[in-house]
């Protein structure tokens, strides 16, 4: 008796999973092609997305992604007690039904992963799309314009009021986006289509997981930990936001997000860009000269000085095994999608950093 594909749902789900993972490989396939991807992708296809789906979901004034893996999550989690359920019961063909449901559903996930907007990670470098290439520089020059910063920090924190610092997350939110604005219509390099910040309603969790914020790339929406101390969340708000903009590794994120929020005026928004930036700079250069980081570090001001006190303090509270656990899987996560350095790439923000500066010099 012979039988059709419909009646066979096993040789169904199988050719599905063949279909599925042949359009992942021939997707990856365009990792090597960066040009073809900033041309068809970024700059086509991921702009598309922005038009569509940002103007929709700003309409929430929660995260919608949030929800979106609050679900998921629970029916992952019911799925896997029922194929123990299964296995235990010994119905090894309705759990192997099961099983390939749940390979499927993965490989799905990974597709809209890279189509709504995981291929940003493989178009040209943001160092070659702003002309940053020269990102060498010496010791005696990341003294100097780490003593900018240094400069910059402390005068940009006594410009900060107190009336500054007790502003609401929604005036936050809404300076940052006012900053993301305004550079977009200068530059094509940080262009934006309807930015929008939301305040994450996994924030008790990202605070245990050591997170600021993050950018959901199912929904394309920005997310940020409300409860950071508030120097802190105007400069991750354009961060994530520049994750937006289609910059997806994390030092281009911070390099854009930096960008972003010197050229704004609000006093909260530039000093929490050069906290940032002075806390990167200094970490590097610590590691290579002990005895300048030593000297510049007794410049920085008391009132800075206190506030990188307490932004220590706030996380150290929050830290445990959770944190290590997410840290190996996220470094792990960069490594795979084109960042090497893992969380290293973090840091890397200060080679553009450094390399617009040699910019400024030639000019």
């Amino acid at each position: 008796m012979r039988y059709s594909i419909t009646q066979k749902p096993v040789l169904k789900r199988i050719i599905a999973l063949l279909l599925l993972a042949l359009a992942i490989f021939m997707l990856m396939q365009l990792a090597g092609y960066p040009e073809l991807v900033e041309r068809y992708y970024s700059r086509g296809f991921y702009i598309f997305i922005c038009y569509v789906l940002h103007p929709v979901l700003n309409l929430f004034p929660f995260s919608v992604g949030d929800l979106l893996y609050i679900t998921v999550i629970a029916y992952l989690i019911y799925k896997i007690v029922m194929l123990i359920r299964l296995l235990f019961k010994k119905q090894f063909k309705q759990a192997g039904m099961l099983l390939l449901g749940m390979v499927i559903g993965v490989q799905i996930g990974i597709l809209a992963f890279y189509l709504f907007w995981g291929m940003n990670y493989f178009r040209p470098s943001a160092a070659q799309r702003l002309n940053l290439r020269d990102t060498s520089f010496t010791t005696a020059d990341l003294k100097a314009v780490t003593q900018l910063l240094i400069d910059s920090v402390n005068a940009s924190r006594a410009r900060v009021t107190s009336a500054d610092m007790a502003q609401s997350n929604s005036a936050i939110y809404e300076a940052a986006e006012q900053a993301v604005k305004k550079l977009s219509v200068d530059s094509v390099n940080f262009r934006a289509y309807h930015p929008d910040i939301k305040p994450s309603l996994l924030t008790a969790f990202l605070n245990y997981i050591g997170t600021s914020g993050y950018y959901n790339p199912f929904t394309s929406e920005a997310q940020i930990n409300y409860q950071m101390p508030v120097f802190n969340r105007p400069f991750v708000a354009c961060h994530e936001m520049s994750h937006q903009m289609g910059y997806g590794a994390e030092d281009e994120a911070d390099f854009a997000g930096f960008t972003v929020s010197i050229n704004s005026s609000n006093r909260l928004l530039r000093y929490s860009a050069y906290h940032l930036a002075v806390s990167e700079f200094m970490y590097s250069l610590g590691r290579r000269d002990t005895v300048a980081y030593k000297a510049l570090k007794a410049t920085i001001s008391k009132e800075v000085r206190h506030d990188y006190a307490i932004e220590r303090n706030y996380w150290l509270l929050y830290q445990n095994k959770l944190s290590a656990i997410s840290s190996v899987f996220y470094d792990n996560f960069l490594k795979a999608n084109n960042q090497p350095q893992g969380l290293d790439t973090y840091n890397r923000m200060v080679l553009l950093v450094m390399a617009s500066e040699r910019k400024n010099w030639a000019h």
